[in-house]
């Protein structure tokens, strides 16, 4: 039985300084997936570079400190390592880092959030679209696809707090659930919503300027899919919102 964390720590070395990350490496997940890493290899401590029985992996922006970026902590060694789509403006952003191993290939993503700037917004709807034709073209070299990651975007009403209130935010947005919509009709599957198609309340991400996680005002903007043919190897899927440390909380997806 193999387990995968993905987490957006929201800057690793803000969860390492609060004993979190310790927390969920404690667990012993086969893998950890972090997102927003926001710290380059240089600014790492020991303990964070080379965790003790993992092997890691980084995915760093090359044109911003302090921001984004990507990492795998691997129990068993991968086959391969690689961290570009192969897009020069998506690449550089450190967004991606994706493990092959032996019964399946893992992406890691911390997909773009879109807010500020139109250009963010545009930005953020060509990273999907780039995003979808990636996998489509990897999916049929290697049909054992698990991806995850803050995907940045709330898809049903039932997968936020406020539905109402937040249709023209970011992260709720027609055109960003459109392409949700499109991800799942390519036969990709929201591993959460294919075990709980109605569990409500079930969030992943809070706002910490309004204390939002005490009240349960959350989003669900985290998430594991999976090819179909890998969808027969998943035995659960639980979301771990009793680790705090990040304005979101682990996911954790088991495989049989």
């Amino acid at each position: 039985m193999k387990t995968i964390i993905s987490w957006n720590v929201n800057g690793l070395r803000a969860v390492h300084r609060k004993g979190n990350i310790e927390q969920v490496l404690h667990m012993k997940p086969d893998i950890l997936c972090i997102q927003e890493t926001k710290s380059l290899p240089e600014q790492l401590p020991a303990e964070l570079k080379d965790p003790d029985g993992y092997h890691s992996y980084f995915h760093f922006p090359t044109q911003k400190k302090g921001y984004s970026g990507v990492a795998i902590y691997s129990r068993e060694k991968p086959l391969k390592v690689s961290r570009d789509m192969g897009i020069e403006q998506f690449d550089q952003e450190g967004r991606l880092i994706m493990a092959e191993y032996k019964d399946f290939t893992l992406i890691n993503t911390y997909f773009p959030n879109g807010g500020g700037a139109p250009e963010r917004l545009r930005y953020k709807l060509d990273f999907y679209d780039y995003f979808l034709e990636f996998i489509n073209k990897l999916h049929k070299k290697h049909p054992n696809i698990i991806f995850c990651g803050d995907v940045n975007v709330a898809h049903k009403p039932i997968d936020l707090a406020r539905p109402k209130e937040n249709e023209t935010h970011v992260g709720f947005l027609p055109i960003e659930r459109a392409w949700m919509d499109k991800l799942i009709s390519n036969r990709w599957i929201d591993i959460f919503r294919h075990f709980y198609p109605n569990l409500a309340n079930a969030y992943t991400y809070w706002d910490m300027k309004t204390f939002a996680r005490e009240r349960n005002v959350g989003w669900r903007i985290d998430y594991f899919f999976t090819s179909p043919e890998m969808l027969g190897k998943i035995k659960s899927i639980e979301i771990l919102d009793n680790i705090l440390g990040s304005d979101h909380c682990p996911i954790k997806l088991t495989l049989k």
